[in-house]
């Protein structure tokens, strides 16, 4: 084999290293366009989830009658407290404590919502009796068909202060 047709051979064999700069300068590409995706991901706003209420969003609590003025029941599963008033209305609070997000539990003898965590509480209408907490505790709707007491639990309700208006009252009978 003569010098020419080594130096031939040669020019036309791409050489492992030019593979490899080639091989590099293409995952790169790649790379860049895979993080102006994520970036774009990150920029583009979000579509609002469209929530449907659901049969177990409204929560039975039962007939008005088994509710006794000026009590506080719990309910477990939709996660709130029902308060009857004494004046006969109804409020459903929050389990939540608005200073930290810690479950306040209701203190019977000394009528009043005591937060385990920072001793915020909150008077049988949800308003801040303690502080730290900001604000009342946050309600849900209280809605009464037939007699009988209903909890809509698929959207809370933040409040600045207790208002009469957001107590459910029941029919009169005549």
């Amino acid at each position: 084999m003569s010098k020419q047709d080594k130096a031939k051979t040669t020019s036309v064999e791409p050489s492992r290293r030019s593979f490899l700069t080639k091989l590099w300068i293409g995952l790169g590409f790649v790379a860049l366009i895979e993080i102006a995706g994520i970036v774009i991901a990150f920029l583009r706003p979000r579509r609002p989830r469209l929530r449907e209420v659901n049969s177990e969003a409204i929560i039975t609590a039962g007939p008005v009658d088994s509710f006794t003025p000026g009590s506080v029941t719990a309910f477990v599963r939709g996660r709130f407290y029902l308060s009857r008033l004494e004046e006969g209305g109804f409020l459903a609070l929050s389990r939540k404590c608005t200073h930290l997000g810690c479950t306040v539990p209701w203190i019977e003898k000394d009528k009043k919502f005591e937060c385990p965590c920072h001793a915020s509480a909150f008077d049988i209408t949800g308003d801040v009796i303690n502080p730290p907490a900001p604000r009342p505790l946050d309600i849900y709707q209280v809605f009464i068909e037939n007699n009988i007491v209903k909890v809509n639990t698929g959207k809370l309700i933040k409040r600045s202060e207790f208002r009469a208006e957001q107590v459910a009252y029941p029919k009169k009978k005549i």
